[in-house]
């Protein structure tokens, strides 16, 4: 039976994964820099992937301007986004039947909360397990075994959304029964393990997607 739904957060209910790489490309272009957007993609999704995102600017460049400059334009972006399409109408199928929503994001809870109070649905969920909260983020399940634990519940009875293979891996491991929304930076992504992928939550109604769950 299903008794939980798991949301992760960037690139699944706000698609900040585009706004923090367009921060970046809007730096380099302004500057007259090569852009490598690849590079940046692969960092959609893996709390432990780490590079330089200055390295195409020359060494004695001031990267504390450069950083002051994206986190300007960043701040912009991020104040225009809205909810993913299909999010505010599953959040209300789930509060209309009684069922529990959480977040498992490999973000902070200063990242995560901020955002979701902007919304106004900080109160939709009933728990939120961020990245500081855990041994190890995801792929690993720890963060999906967190909320399980607060919920009461067992990896069967609920179902992860993702959009990243490294947050989709992660509920598998857990045994969560996993839907992937794929967006623009993590479509390349594999999604194999899954059990659904959707072009968007818009695509998502909880009725048939408890009948696929509980067959």
């Amino acid at each position: 039976m299903l008794r939980a739904l798991i949301f992760d957060f960037d690139g699944l209910i706000l698609d900040t994964e585009s706004a923090l790489i367009r921060s970046y490309a809007d730096v380099h272009n302004a500057h007259g820099m090569p852009f490598d957007h690849p590079r940046f993609l692969r960092a959609v999704g893996h709390a432990d992937f780490t590079f330089d995102p200055w390295a195409d600017f020359p060494a004695d460049h001031d990267r504390v301007a450069l950083e002051s400059e994206r986190q300007h334009i960043k701040r912009g972006r991020l104040e225009l986004l809205t909810p993913l399409p299909g999010v505010i109408s599953l959040l209300d199928e789930a509060r209309a039947s009684d069922l529990p929503v959480a977040v498992a994001s490999n973000s902070e809870h200063t990242w995560v909360e901020p955002h979701l109070n902007r919304l106004g649905l900080l109160d939709r969920f009933a728990f939120i397990a961020c990245r500081e909260d855990v041994r190890a983020p995801k792929p690993e399940p720890d963060l999906y075994k967190l909320v399980l634990e607060n919920l009461g519940l067992r990896g069967h009875e609920a179902i992860a959304f993702e959009d990243s293979h490294a947050g989709s891996l992660a509920a598998k491991r857990a045994h969560l029964w996993c839907v992937a929304a794929p967006g623009p930076s993590t479509a390349h992504h594999d999604f194999a393990h899954t059990d659904l992928r959707v072009a968007s939550l818009a695509e998502v109604t909880l009725p048939p997607l408890r009948q696929r769950f509980e067959k």
